[in-house]
């Protein structure tokens, strides 16, 4: 057998928000929201159920599962696989529009009936939280009184359920293995076999979708994978171009105090997109002019603020790249603070 890869929004809705995944809903919101006993779900109405997605538009496509359950309560449930900025204020927008959206003109705010928008993530997104599970209220910043229950925000972060199938005890741990392992298994787990998760495998079997459905769940599915792909080289990209850029900034923030204005402008230009390029444009222009002894003050300044924070191995990038601009060995002492001796084994 294969499974649709629940984390996909389209597989998601159609797992959890058609016509006949009113059980599976119910059980799910039940395990994964924090009611009292006497607040949990008896039923609950499926808004806007899933149909066979159209692709055109995929790359601006908004899907999610919403219901209103029998006391009027309204809940919102996305899933979430790429961490694009502004999410987070995308969740919180779109909670506030459906509390106020309730009002029609006229109205009492009275009629208001309470949100609850639950957020399933593909990545980590309170690195300071370490359960799976967050919840978020308006509260009293001191004493943590409620201020009103009307609108709760909730996020499952699915990176970090690190439960095996052996570890599964309760309903929430079995719902949270379904949606993060359900495309990677070929058959059932024993102890995921019982109502009504058999019920959302057999929804989420591919054997029982359409060839429209298969087509269009495949393409959502690819092209998901190929942002995250891309997300995730960008954030690596950038992370290495700022290592490189972040080198010995000190060194470069000292040498624009006492260069003129036209070399302070390299030097900021130098700060930006790195260290190496900061020297070498500083010291380019700083000769040029004739200023000497500003460079050396600079540079006095830069070595007591970024050098003895560094390690020995700034000082021998440093050394060799004021080696490539020609500087003379006895000046590459005075920056890198090195000896000669050390400067001519680091340059042999």
């Amino acid at each position: 057998m294969h499974f649709l890869d629940v984390r996909t929004d389209y597989a998601f809705k159609k797992v959890f928000g058609s016509e006949e995944s009113k059980e599976i809903l119910i059980s799910f919101l039940n395990a994964v929201i924090d009611f009292t006993d006497e607040a949990k779900i008896s039923d609950l109405t499926i808004v806007d159920p899933y149909q066979i997605p159209l692709i055109r538009g995929m790359k601006d496509s908004y899907v999610d599962v919403k219901a209103v359950l029998s006391d009027n309560r309204r809940v919102i449930i996305e899933m979430q696989v790429l961490n694009v900025e502004g999410f987070e204020k995308r969740v919180l927008y779109n909670a506030a529009k459906a509390y106020s959206t309730q009002l029609h003109k006229a109205e009492v705010y009275s009629g208001l009936e309470p949100i609850i928008a639950l957020t399933i993530t593909d990545f980590e997104m309170f690195k300071d939280i370490k359960q799976v599970i967050s919840y978020f209220r308006l509260v009293e910043k001191k004493t943590l009184i409620t201020y009103s229950d009307d609108i709760e925000l909730i996020f499952i972060e699915l990176p970090k359920f690190a439960k095996t199938e052996e570890e599964l005890e309760t309903i929430t741990d079995k719902w949270i293995y379904f949606i993060r392992n359900a495309g990677r298994l070929d058959v059932v787990p024993k102890k995921l076999d019982e109502t009504p998760i058999d019920k959302a495998f057999r929804i989420a079997n591919t054997a029982g979708l359409s060839e429209e459905e298969l087509e269009v769940q495949h393409k959502r599915r690819d092209f998901i994978w190929l942002q995250k792909g891309s997300l995730e080289k960008a954030r690596k990209d950038g992370l290495r171009e700022g290592i490189e850029q972040g080198v010995a900034q000190g060194i470069a923030q000292g040498l624009k105090e006492g260069i003129e204005k036209g070399i302070e402008k390299g030097i900021e230009k130098g700060i930006e997109k790195g260290i190496e390029r900061g020297i070498k444009k500083g010291i380019e222009k700083g000769i040029e002019k004739g200023i000497e002894k500003g460079i050396e003050k600079g540079i006095e300044k830069g070595i007591e603020k970024g050098i003895e924070k560094g390690a020995a191995q700034e000082k021998i990038e440093i050394a060799r790249n004021l080696k490539k601009e020609n500087m003379d060995i006895l000046l590459i002492t005075k920056v890198t603070g090195l000896s000669e001796e050390e400067v001519q084994n680091i340059l042999s």
